[in-house]
């Protein structure tokens, strides 16, 4: 079934066109994730278009920066072939997994070998033996023989050689990452850490059991990362109050160059803030006392972040629904529903010039203040209060409709099963449209329900969300930009 739109675009001739449309919102950043991407790219090789087969191995390089979006793909590739009787290992497909390793540096390629070994069934070994690669130049040969063979043929193969710098030097780290693996002396695996940047996915379960290990880990921990593992390391004692280690870990958290770098998303920081918060994992084994210091520089890391979203020029009405509490949590995620109408009204209003947000239920409407000095807290105190009245989502339309209004695009925010008040806001939506002669968007994010039937499944300008994490972030971003 997921299949059927992408074949009829193939075996009409337009396989190339797919391939280039995959790219470019690939590459442009407009996809939510990347396996669907992936997924086309397959479907477009498994076609006798020879033109669109061969560009979609092309763009393997080119989409797939990790290891594990490789795996799927091949993944994607295997599900495709099962039933037919030939084949998935045609010489399209080796060249292209070949070129895909050969195509990194000698360096990049062994980090890249020894971080992520599997994923969806399959492993680099897997994938060197089916692809019949045959290594770009020596330093790759090593690696192929490194993961092929293993590190004692490696060993007994180049250990005594006369061997270029630059086999030396992938030589050496492919040292450091088995040393580590076998090494039973603390000190010794932070040694290793220290000098070859080696990340916790090439250390031992063993080993993260260690502070002084996370505390080595923790200098060259990329941001999303470190905050993801704040929890352990507070639960570990690595962060410890007063310490050095949390000096650092606010200095990097607030840190406006590394968030740019990173491009974090303030609702990334709202996620990690909140689970960290919590002062216990999803499951509730792992528990920890959320150090006041880490939790004032995660409030900042997302204020800081504001400045990473990027305008879309569009005029925005905000309406956040408050006829029931919003002290539940959003489904899909660890944020109560209240942070993400908080967080989603603070990202709009700051990155949206003009944009008005307002706290309704049935019959009553006030405006919510968000300036450039409001913190989420202030923001989030405004949305606690709850007003009388059932849930009546055309308010906010009907308000921009009476009072002249010109917007592009409206979003609501409901706790809500979304009932409908005196006007369907679908039908509020068409009235206002008609009237200012904009074709507005309505975009209704239910957060805390799994089913929502507001928009007009036959109207392009309207969208449901049901429940909401950080991906339906993009999703909205991408329908407002007409991406979607």
């Amino acid at each position: 079934r997921r299949n059927g739109a992408l074949m009829e675009l193939v075996q009409a001739g337009r396989g190339q066109e797919v391939v280039e449309e995959v790219k470019r919102l690939t590459l442009e950043g407009k996809t939510v994730r990347p396996n669907p991407a992936l997924f086309a790219l397959a479907v477009c090789t498994q076609h006798s278009d020879a033109p669109a087969k061969q560009a979609a191995f092309r763009a393997l390089q080119e989409l797939c920066k990790a290891p594990g979006q490789l795996f799927t793909f091949i993944q994607y590739k295997k599900e495709l072939k099962d039933g037919l009787c030939c084949g998935m290992w045609g010489r399209g497909l080796r060249r292209a997994v070949s070129d895909w390793y050969n195509g990194q540096d000698a360096l990049s390629l062994a980090h890249t070998v020894t971080r992520c070994k599997h994923r969806a069934g399959w492993s680099h070994q897997d994938l060197f033996r089916l692809s019949h690669m045959k290594p770009a130049n020596d330093a790759i040969a090593l690696i192929s023989k490194y993961v092929t063979k293993g590190w004692k043929v490696v060993q007994e193969t180049y250990a005594e050689k006369e061997n270029s710098e630059e086999l030396l030097k992938v030589f050496a780290y492919l040292e450091a990452v088995e040393k580590a693996k076998h090494s039973t002396d603390e000190q010794e695996v932070v040694h290793l850490i220290e000098e070859y940047r080696l990340e916790r996915e090439q250390i031992l379960t063993n080993h993260l059991k260690s502070k002084e290990v996370w505390k080595a880990l923790l200098k060259e921990m990329p941001v999303a990362a470190l905050m993801r593992h704040l929890g352990k390391m507070t639960a570990d004692k690595v962060l410890v109050p007063g310490s050095p280690e949390v000096a650092a870990v606010c200095e990097r958290i607030q840190d406006e160059q590394a968030l740019t770098k990173a491009k974090t998303h303030p609702f990334s920081v709202l996620v990690a803030s909140e689970n960290y918060k919590r002062g216990h994992g999803k499951r509730g084994k792992l528990k920890w006392e959320p150090n006041r210091d880490i939790v004032h520089a995660l409030d900042s890391a997302f204020c800081k972040s504001l400045s990473n979203v990027e305008p879309t020029g569009k005029r925005f009405v905000v309406g956040v629904d408050v006829s029931v509490s919003l002290s539940s949590l959003a489904l899909g995620s660890s944020v109560s529903t209240v942070a993400v109408a908080a967080a989603m009204s603070m990202v709009i209003a700051r990155s949206e010039p003009g944009a008005e947000v307002l706290i309704f239920s049935e019959g009553s409407m006030v405006p919510c203040v968000i300036s450039e000095d409001t913190s989420l807290i202030q923001v989030t105190a405004q949305l606690v209060q709850v007003l009388s009245g059932g849930t009546d989502c055309a308010l906010p339309i009907q308000w921009a409709s009476e009072n002249d209004k010109t917007v592009d695009v409206f979003i609501i925010f409901t706790n809500n099963d979304t009932q409908f008040g005196s006007t369907n806001p679908a039908e509020a939506l068409r009235t206002y449209r008609q009237k200012s002669g904009v074709f507005s968007k309505l975009i209704v994010c239910g957060m805390a329900t799994n089913g929502l039937c507001v928009a007009d499944p036959d109207d392009r300008g309207m969208l449901d969300v049901c429940g909401f994490d950080s991906r339906a972030v993009d999703v909205i971003r991408n329908f407002v930009l007409d991406v979607i």
